[in-house]
């Protein structure tokens, strides 16, 4: 009916009251199978809805080969900005895993706990440091690293950066010592700070 219609498939579909997608969809497996393809489905999936394609696994194990001292969490963020596809650090992680790229790290990875064995009492004890995303359309990602204090929740410093390299940490860091005045008087006990591994 829709090959014979004076109309084109548009107005011809929209008379019939059948969405173009469903009609193609039909279509390409009338072509593929003749009309034992237009035979009633599963709706049941053929694959995980969330899995990622093997073609994408393959493309994030290329940079990791060219890359090696980059972390999961760096190959997830430099795959996402230059094949413009998201892909998770822990997608990135059991990828690298898989393949058996994934280095042993230097240090003992202890178990968290639900809250610190040492509590903090009062300001400048404990300082935590870390790195958000963020994406500008346009622009392309940048990093605010940021400095806070455990007792008070504080934001002591903070920097946007354009890159997540040592010296911006370090960086965050001077500022936050300049803020709080602790480069400056005898502290009897410097803070200590707390940095997640990246």
């Amino acid at each position: 009916m829709v090959e014979g219609s004076h109309l084109s498939a548009r107005l011809t579909l929209a008379k019939l009251g059948i969405p173009r997608t469903t009609f193609y969809r039909w279509y390409d497996r009338y072509l593929q199978c003749g009309e034992a393809g237009l035979q009633d489905r599963s709706p049941k999936p053929k694959h995980v809805w969330n899995s990622v394609p093997a073609e994408i696994k393959r493309d994030v194990v290329k940079p990791a080969l060219q890359e090696t001292e980059l972390s999961p969490r760096e190959l997830a963020v430099t795959f996402t900005d230059q094949e413009r596809h998201f892909v998770s650090e822990s997608t990135v992680y059991r990828t690298l895993k898989a393949h058996d790229l994934t280095t042993n790290p230097a240090f003992t990875v202890l178990k968290a706990a639900n809250e610190f064995k040492d509590k903090t009492t009062g300001i400048n004890q404990l300082w935590q440091t870390d790195f958000t995303y963020i994406k500008v359309l346009g622009w392309g990602w940048f990093y605010l690293s940021t400095l806070l204090d455990d007792y008070s929740r504080y934001i002591v410093s903070w920097k946007l950066c354009t890159s997540m390299r040592a010296e911006d940490a370090t960086d965050t860091l001077d500022l936050a010592l300049q803020a709080s005045g602790c480069n400056q008087v005898h502290v009897a006990h410097k803070p200590r700070l707390l940095s997640p591994s990246h």
